[in-house]
């Protein structure tokens, strides 16, 4: 369980630097410097977009013989790895006013829908198939989403600024791509 929590923390902090969501981060942010309701939005949106995810990875693994299983995790995470080396562009996250909503409502929906398809979802899908512990992987890759987050909401384009993002999604891609051989060779079953 410990080791679900820990993997999925990590993989997922690191695959959001840069990523689209957290250039919505930047963008909310900037907007309406209102980092309370941005931050719980970020919140609500990830566990309920990534519960749902973790639990189709977990169905998934009910479903799919697991010799196939392996098959397609091994592969779905070096194609993660891959998918990690193309850069998010914020023109693709613009968005327009909060309207009735408020700014924590429109947090929430922007999130969850940026999160569809998603880095980061794909990702959740894929933990949560291959540890079956659907409560360790969403709290963990939520946990992630938030490291990486807070600090977009709390400090602005300066908290990415220090690392360049490639560098970022380099290290991510490795991390993919290790889990992707690892469970192709069979490591851990």
């Amino acid at each position: 369980m410990f080791e679900a929590f820990a993997v999925s923390t990590g993989v997922v902090a690191l695959g959001e630097i840069g990523d689209k969501t957290q250039l919505l981060a930047l963008l909310l942010a900037a907007r309406w410097r209102r980092p309370r309701p941005i931050i719980a939005g970020i919140l609500v949106a990830t566990l309920l977009n990534h519960g749902l995810a973790g639990a189709l990875g977990t169905w998934l693994t009910r479903v799919v013989d697991p010799a196939w299983m392996r098959w397609i995790l091994g592969g779905s995470f070096i194609a993660v790895a891959l998918w990690m080396l193309v850069p998010d562009r914020a023109e693709e996250v613009q968005g327009r006013g909060a309207g009735r909503l408020g700014v924590f409502g429109i947090t929430v929906i922007a999130f969850f829908l940026a999160e569809m398809g998603d880095k980061t979802q794909i990702a959740t899908i894929m933990l949560a198939a291959k540890y079956q512990a659907l409560v360790a992987v969403t709290l963990g890759t939520t946990l992630g989403m938030m490291i990486a987050n807070v600090p977009a909401v709390l400090l602005g384009e300066r908290a990415v600024k220090h690392v360049p993002a490639h560098w970022v999604h380099r290290v991510a891609a490795v991390v993919f791509a290790s889990l992707g051989a690892a469970v192709l060779a069979g490591v851990g079953r």
